[in-house]
């Protein structure tokens, strides 16, 4: 009887140790367990195991320590845990992506294509017009010296082109046999109305100043000034010789006369211009002559002064083409201090154009293909699509986009035609952009059929090497 009992508890407890056992473990708490103990454990034999390392070019060259690639000698990089895989799409959304024409890179494939993406923003434009003008002499301050009397030119105080001349003081004297005889015949006329102002005679009163304002208009019409009439009337005898005077103060462009030399009515003696202000002529192109406004500021650059500028504003846009070089003319005025600008010298001229509040993106963006604008845009993590786009104003660095393209989307700045390449590699409709211009189809403009692959021929597929 003991020797039962002693079978049978041992016996019962094993019985319910079993039991128990089996329904622990169909519960699943012990297969949950088991499963986070392998999870951690293949994730801690992920982190303890050796980095490996690829080459960026030839992505199924792998090795466990870093070195050269055997085939392109290029550094071996460390190869990325993790990426997302492409390959682990269904088909139906491969079918999909090919047929929108997206492209899906993982990490790796963005480094290996220095892909970079950069949001599209709403910003002020401003671009810059360049132009080449010619320094030309400000022509509303340009005069000639002439004779105005015919005579002798008995004295030059000026001597040399390029000299400083005012117009308070003479340049040359001139003797004319007429220009004395009028003096004498001035003289007499004020003589006579000396003694014939006393007269009771009205009209003999009147001759008398009559003669004398006839003599001192010929007088003035010879080029004698106010002042010398009254210094002449004042002496009461004739000047022998003439002072001639220039109209305004500047600079001697050219001399045609020489001392001793005759010479008749309407002569030219010298040229002479005002260089404190110039004008300088700029040729914009038939493209971009639109944008220029008169009273537009603009800066003037010289390579004779480097690094210092010239401000000066649009007088005036010639009414006409040139036909020979496509350019529109335009004036531009500005003050020359120290009379820095020559006549004749070439310079730039950089003319500011604001085109107001618009959505820009980086000029690397956007790819031209003669016919159409496109852009990649990154529609969600490593997924890119592109887009066609309207472009407007360029500056150096930025783009306006008139459509396609929503402020706020990130679109690829950098990499952009090798993300074009793999979509084309891949066989997608990278050539028909038309429907993703996030918006209504331009009018006029026909969808582009995609181009098939050629009949035979698989499409290479990236996805296929070992990243």
């Amino acid at each position: 009887m003991n020797l039962n009992k002693k079978i049978a508890i041992p016996l019962s407890i094993l019985a319910l140790s079993v039991a128990g056992a089996s329904w622990f473990y169909k519960s699943g708490t012990f297969s949950k367990q088991t499963e986070l103990h392998k999870a951690d454990g293949a994730r801690h034999q992920e982190q303890s195991a050796p980095p490996l390392y690829t080459c960026p070019m030839h992505p199924f060259i792998i090795k466990d320590a870093p070195g050269t690639c055997p085939i392109c000698a290029m550094e071996l990089v460390k190869k990325v845990t993790g990426a997302a895989d492409t390959t682990a799409l269904t088909p139906e959304q491969q079918q999909e992506m090919a047929r929108l024409g997206q492209i899906a890179l993982s990490p790796t494939q963005r480094v290996m294509a220095n892909v970079a993406v950069q949001e599209a923003r709403v910003q002020e434009l401003t671009r810059e017009i360049t132009a080449v003008g010619l320094v030309q002499y400000d022509q509303s301050r340009q005069a000639k010296v002439t004779a105005w009397i015919a005579g002798r030119i008995d004295a030059l105080h000026v001597n040399t082109v390029g000299s400083q001349v005012s117009r308070d003081r003479p340049v040359a004297e001139l003797y004319s046999p007429d220009l004395l005889a009028t003096q004498q015949e001035y003289l007499l006329a004020v003589k006579s109305r000396d003694r014939l102002k006393n007269s009771p005679i009205p009209a003999v009163a009147q001759n008398g100043e009559g003669l004398v304002a006839a003599a001192r208009q010929r007088l003035m019409l010879f080029g004698v000034k106010e002042q010398q009439i009254a210094e002449l009337e004042k002496a009461g005898t004739p000047t022998i010789k003439l002072p001639i005077y220039t109209p305004l103060s500047g600079v001697v462009v050219e001399k045609m006369v020489q001392q001793g030399q005759y010479v008749n009515v309407g002569d030219v003696l010298f040229n002479v211009a005002d260089l404190s202000r110039v004008w300088v002529e700029i040729e914009v192109y038939e493209s971009e002559f639109r944008n220029i406004r008169i009273g537009q500021a603009v800066e003037i650059r010289s390579q004779s002064f480097p690094g210092r500028g010239f401000s000066g504003r649009v007088a005036f846009i010639y009414p006409f083409l040139d036909p020979k070089t496509r350019t529109v003319k335009a004036r531009v005025e500005l003050p020359n201090p120290g009379m820095l600008l020559k006549p004749d010298m070439f310079v730039n001229a950089v003319l500011k154009v604001g085109a107001g509040a618009a959505v820009t993106v980086p000029v690397t963006a956007v790819m031209d293909s003669g016919k159409q604008q496109t852009v990649w845009v990154e529609i969600r993590p490593g997924v890119f699509e592109p887009r066609m786009v309207q472009v407007g104003q360029r500056t150096d660095a930025l783009v306006q986009i008139l459509s396609g393209v929503r402020a706020g989307e990130k679109v690829a700045v950098s990499g952009a035609y090798l993300i074009d390449s793999e979509s084309k590699l891949r066989g997608g409709a990278a050539e028909d952009h038309s429907q993703h211009t996030g918006g209504a189809q331009p009018e006029g403009k026909v969808p582009a059929v995609p181009q098939q692959p050629a009949p035979g021929k698989k499409p290479l597929n990236m996805d296929d090497m070992k990243m």
